[in-house]
């Protein structure tokens, strides 16, 4: 077990200017009230799915210290991608792939939309290694003789389930026409719910095999999916793939300064009117192609935000002895897995509304990472806002607070470390040159992000 504190702290500032990173479901910045004063907030959920997409892509092209594993995929569409593997590495007709595909993973419990376009989709979110339709199909496949006898029996349910439902319909169906060619004036009966045995008939999936079952099971277990170790999963419906409880924990990012929000108005323009206008012989023809194609209005927001997280290093190497690794292996990956848990959290963006305010390009103003034996999340220093009239720009006052907030819980709490601090801002870089030399910075500097993950 590695010998360094259990919990890695981070904290970063961050500026936005006329952004929306994230957004609720009328399309308006998300925020909250904190000190008295209402907040801009991204929320930890939105913070911890660019991370992970961050990191996974990043290793998908072979880039940063995960490069050797395989990364998680969260989806609803684990049958399609079964079915595109029976199809281009077996050879099986599309159709009778998807039919396989989706028997598999009925058997194995999971539920499948109602609907048309739902039907090949799973009830719920699914968080698995991106290989596991290939896996699936791979042990379909290798175990053909006892899979189509399972099908064969799970054909049978399928077909007996849908008899007795249309037996029921045609039932209900004659009941209505006795109904209607009764007395006129008998008195009506008083409409009743459905009983259960209205309701459309369930049904009864024949159980797996225990080879076939064992072998599904393995293909959707996390292996060596760090990202899966990291962020976590929950999944009721099989309760074989146990719940990961994840070793990452963020926090959501707020404003140090009160809320800054606007409602910018646009006009998109169509250019085939501006061209017919621009090319007009007379004002008239002018007229009739003026104005906008299309109007409206989107939020922005604007302001330097804290953020937090953290990572249990003991929680990564259970998850990653329990996903199966040896404790040599589990060492190895933990550590690949925390350089790059803190790229991801100093890189990564949030990228709603990115071609139209270029936020995905934003640094963090400063980034704190210390040790201790608990997690130490900051956003205390910041019950009082920065009031920019007084206290001047907020990312440079906001700097100042947080590494005297820093400096005074190092002080008192003997299990947390001084840790490294990182700037991309000119002005705090000017202000860590004077607290360097002075001898009250409260961290070592990094001047590299490489140095940051040491």
């Amino acid at each position: 077990m590695n010998s360094t504190p259990q919990y890695l702290s981070l904290h970063a500032l961050e500026t936005f200017a006329a952004a929306l990173p994230v957004r609720d479901e009328n399309g308006q910045p998300k925020a909250f009230v904190y000190g008295g004063a209402e907040r801009t907030a991204i929320s930890a959920q939105a913070r911890r799915r660019a991370e992970r997409t961050h990191s996974r892509h990043r290793a998908n092209r072979g880039e940063g210290p995960l490069a050797s594993y395989s990364s998680g995929r969260r989806t609803r569409e684990w049958a399609l991608f079964t079915r595109d593997a029976l199809v281009k590495n077996h050879d099986w007709d599309p159709d009778q792939a998807i039919y396989a595909a989706k028997a598999a993973l009925e058997g194995l419990g999971l539920k499948f939309g109602e609907k048309e376009s739902t039907a090949l989709l799973t009830k719920v979110l699914f968080y698995a290694p991106e290989d596991s339709g290939d896996r699936i199909a791979d042990h379909i496949s290798t175990h053909a003789d006892t899979f189509n006898t399972w099908l064969t029996q799970y054909t049978a349910a399928k077909t007996e389930a849908a008899a007795k439902e249309e037996a029921k319909r045609n039932a209900k169906k004659n009941a209505r026409k006795k109904t209607t060619t009764a007395d006129a004036d008998a008195p009506a009966e008083p409409a009743t719910k459905d009983s259960k045995e209205d309701k459309e008939e369930e049904v009864k999936i024949p159980p797996l095999p225990k080879e076939l079952r064992t072998g599904i099971l393995t293909a959707f277990a996390p292996r060596d999916a760090i990202d899966i170790t990291i962020f976590g999963r929950f999944l009721a419906e099989v309760a074989e793939l146990r719940t990961v409880d994840g070793a990452a924990q963020h926090s959501w990012a707020f404003t140090i300064a009160p809320a800054e929000h606007i409602d910018d108005f646009y006009a998109a323009a169509d250019d085939a009117k501006l061209e017919r206008r621009e090319n007009a012989l007379d004002f008239l023809d002018a007229a009739d192609n003026a104005g906008a194609g299309m109007t409206g209005y989107q939020s922005l927001i604007s302001g330097t935000f804290y953020r937090h997280a953290a990572l249990d290093r003991h929680k990564l190497r259970v998850n990653l002895r329990s996903a199966g690794m040896t404790e040599d292996q589990a060492e190895t990956a933990a550590q690949a897995a925390e350089a790059e848990f803190i790229q991801a959290f100093v890189d990564a963006v949030p990228r709603a509304k990115a071609n139209s305010t270029a936020s995905t390009g934003t640094l963090p103003n400063l980034v704190l990472a210390h040790e201790g034996a608990r997690p130490y999340f900051y956003a205390a220093a910041f019950q009082s806002h920065i009031d920019e009239t007084s206290d001047g720009p907020a990312a440079l006052a906001g700097a100042k607070r947080l590494l005297d907030h820093h400096r005074l819980i190092t002080t008192k709490r003997t299990d947390a470390t001084p840790g490294r601090l990182l700037t991309y801002d000119l002005d705090i870089q000017n202000l860590i040159d004077q607290l360097t030399a002075d001898g009250t910075l409260p961290a070592s500097e990094a001047t590299t992000l490489e140095e940051l993950t040491a």
